[in-house]
This record gives structure tokens, sequence and C-alpha cells, in this order.
């Protein structure tokens, strides 16, 4: 009918937001790719028309390519987080707002992981806060509380991972809660660990029937690779002492599976692995492994060649030193101190270059692993730090009913 009306007649019928939905309705489908990849997120959150929350997803997913999610805490312990172009330079990207630093009732937060724009972050201690945050479309979810709490046991360790079950199109958080007997030295394996699952789907928390082999440790990271999440896990031996070995949960069917670990050895070896503290990590489409060096500048590296095989480990010892060396170390800190003094892995580049945190004044550096090349990023790690790849999308606007804003 408004078409046999006067133009200015016909304008005043429709509101602003009404003319722009027609318009964006109107557009030819094969045009609003090149449209969306020259804009901004923050131009595209304030689209009228969100019924195609895939379709955005799918297109934005190329907007910042080899980019690096950092996690620091600076000298008052505050989060700070960062996007790093994973380049040359290194570059810093953008600065992300970091609105939950109440939520936790003064305990810090910790990055569990990201996958595809989604930053799972999880309070400390026994706040049992976890968030899923896109910082690039200011919104969150808070998970309800989970089934087992820190405070369901008098002692208890409590691990998550999180990951996208591509079989269902969902989001998903693994919390994993091992329970201490404190009485006996923080002896583990009083109880199967307990297991359970958030969906984003759903909304809702439920726990996983089948037996976790093994006991995890507080904090050990959970990378998510090839559909499933990974974690060192620990089991008594006959002789009374502890493995080390990986734990595989395949979240399309919530199936465990396990991964040998290459012999790992220090000073201490008795046969006992419970003071040995391996760090995993995705290396691409597989696995990477790294044992820190206590009284060294040396870092062991352990790469999967193939995913799952155990027998394809390769090791790797690599001196992220900066031009110092050992003697150095006992000079600058005392040979008092040397026993304390230990590199930390954080993670690998898309280049396949292993990120450091040097404990002597806390840099991150960054360490080819073939030529043994090393670079000062410049970047401070203080006592925490998470590095993870990153890409922007619009996860999470499908959800205004579950989601808040900020």
């Amino acid at each position: 009918m408004s078409d046999n009306l006067p133009a200015k007649v016909s304008k005043s019928l429709f509101t602003k937001e009404e003319e722009e939905v027609a318009m964006w309705d109107s557009l030819p489908p094969e045009i609003i790719p090149n449209i969306l990849l020259r804009l901004p997120t923050k131009s595209i959150v304030r689209f009228p028309n969100h019924n195609q929350p895939l379709l955005l997803f799918r297109f934005c997913s190329d907007w910042l390519k080899d980019a690096m999610f950092s996690m620091e805490r600076d000298t008052q312990g505050i989060e700070v987080y960062k996007l790093y172009c994973d380049n040359q330079d290194f570059n810093e990207h953008t600065r992300f707002d970091f609105p939950f630093h109440t939520q936790a009732h003064g305990a810090p937060f910790g990055v569990v992981g990201t996958c595809n724009g989604l930053v799972c972050v999880m309070g400390d201690g026994f706040s049992d806060i976890i968030i899923l945050w896109n910082p690039c479309v200011r919104m969150f979810v808070e998970l309800p509380k989970p089934n087992v709490t820190s405070r369901s046991y008098d002692g208890c360790d409590t691990s998550a991972g999180f990951g996208f079950d591509s079989k269902t199109n969902d989001y998903k958080v693994v919390r994993v809660v091992t329970v201490v007997d404190v009485r006996r030295r923080g002896d583990w394996g009083v109880s199967p660990p307990k297991v359970e699952v958030y969906s984003l789907a759903t909304g809702e928390w439920s726990m996983v029937t089948t037996a976790l082999p093994g006991a995890v440790r507080h904090r050990d990271p959970l990378p998510f690779v090839n559909g499933a999440l990974h974690w060192v896990a620990l089991r008594r031996t006959n002789c009374n002492k502890y493995r080390n070995f990986i734990t595989v949960l395949h979240l399309g069917d919530m199936v465990f599976s396990e991964i040998a670990l290459p012999i790992l050895s220090d000073d201490k070896d008795d046969g006992d692995e419970s003071h040995i503290r391996p760090f995993i990590s995705a290396y691409g489409n597989s696995l990477a492994l790294c044992q820190e060096g206590f009284c060294t500048l040396s870092v062991n590296v352990w790469l999967m060649k193939r995913h799952a095989d155990s027998s394809s480990w390769t090791e790797i010892v690599i001196f992220p030193h900066i031009g110092l060396r050992d003697q150095d170390i006992n000079d600058m800190i005392g040979a008092d101190h040397a026993e304390g003094y230990i590199h930390r892995a954080k993670g690998f580049r898309k280049s396949g270059e292993v990120v450091v945190q040097l404990d002597l004044d806390q840099r991150l550096v960054s360490q080819d692993l073939e030529t043994q090349e090393c670079k000062d990023l410049r970047i401070s790690a203080y006592n925490y730090t998470f590095i993870g790849s990153y890409v922007k999308s619009l996860v999470l606007l499908d959800k205004p009913n579950r989601a808040a804003t900020y």
C-alpha cells in the first residue's frame, strides 16, 4: 500500500530501524561477505538483524588471522587481557576490558581455554565461578553452579577444559574434581574423580558416568585438539607410586581414552612421577609436552608427530637463554637460590615456536625449535600468563536470552 503514497508519507510510516532492516534483507546474499569483511566487529554488533548468527560467524572468522590471546597479571595482581598479532613482531593488537573482577569475590581468574572467539575463565580458589566470554562483542554467560563444588570435600583439586562439539554444534565446559586425602599429605586416588560437562546449548550441567582413569591435579591445562580435551593424569602403581599419562575426553561421545607419555625422569627419579609436572599444549593438530627444568636453563620438549600415536613422541631440548649461561644465573641470584630457578613453557605459536616464561625476570621469549633462535617478546609475565590462539567471532549473539552484555 505504501508504494502508492507520496515519498514523505511513505517514509513516515516506518521507523529508522525498520528501514535499515528492509535495506539489509534486500541485499543480494553474494555481496554480504564482502561487506562484513570490511567492517569492524563493533559495527557488526550494531546491525539490526541478528537472525543469521551462524552466517555472520562464518564470514567473520577471518577478520584477524594468526592472533594470540594473552592473559597476564600486573604487579598488583590485576588481570590484563591482550590480543597479539602472531607475526614476526608479535605486536599488541587490542586490549580487552575485563568486567568480572568482582564476580569471584576477590579471587583472581584464570583462563581455561579459547575456542572460536570464546574465552573460558574460571575463578581461582573456592569460588567455582566459570564464565564464557566473547570480548569482541562484549557479551558473556556466567555458568550456573556446578553439581560438584570445591566445598563438597575437605580437600580436592579442580581442573577444567573448554572446547567445541562439532557433532551437536555446541560449546562445552568440562570440570574434573579429584578428591585429595589431606590427612595423607595430599594423597590422590581416594575415590574416582567426578567429571561433569556444561552445554552452552542447554545451559545445564550433567554428570559424566564413565569413570575417568587416574587423578588430575589442580589447574593442569586441558588443550583442545581434534575434537577432544587432553590432560595429564596420575595413576597409582602396584608399588604405591604414581605414573603420568594423558587422558583424552572426546566431546562428541564423552568417551575416555589414553595416550602413553615418553619416559620422564630427573635427578629425583625413584620410579615415582608425582613430583614431575609435565605441561601439555596443542601443537598444530597434535600435542606437545614440556618438562620444566630445575636449576638449569634447558626445557625438554616432546612433539607428538602423529596425534594419539605414542610411538611418535620426538624429544627436543631447548635453551631459551637470551645470552645467559648457568654461571650467569648463579652470579645474579646466588647459588643458594639457584635451586628454585625454573623455566615454564606457556604454549606454541602458529609457526611452531614455543613461548617460554623465564623465571629470572618473568619475561616471555619465543624460541624456534629447529634453529634454537630465541626472541624476546618484550612481555613481562609476572605471576601468571596464559597464551592461546584466538580468532574474532560473533558467538553469543544468538544467545540473547542467556548472554549478558556490558
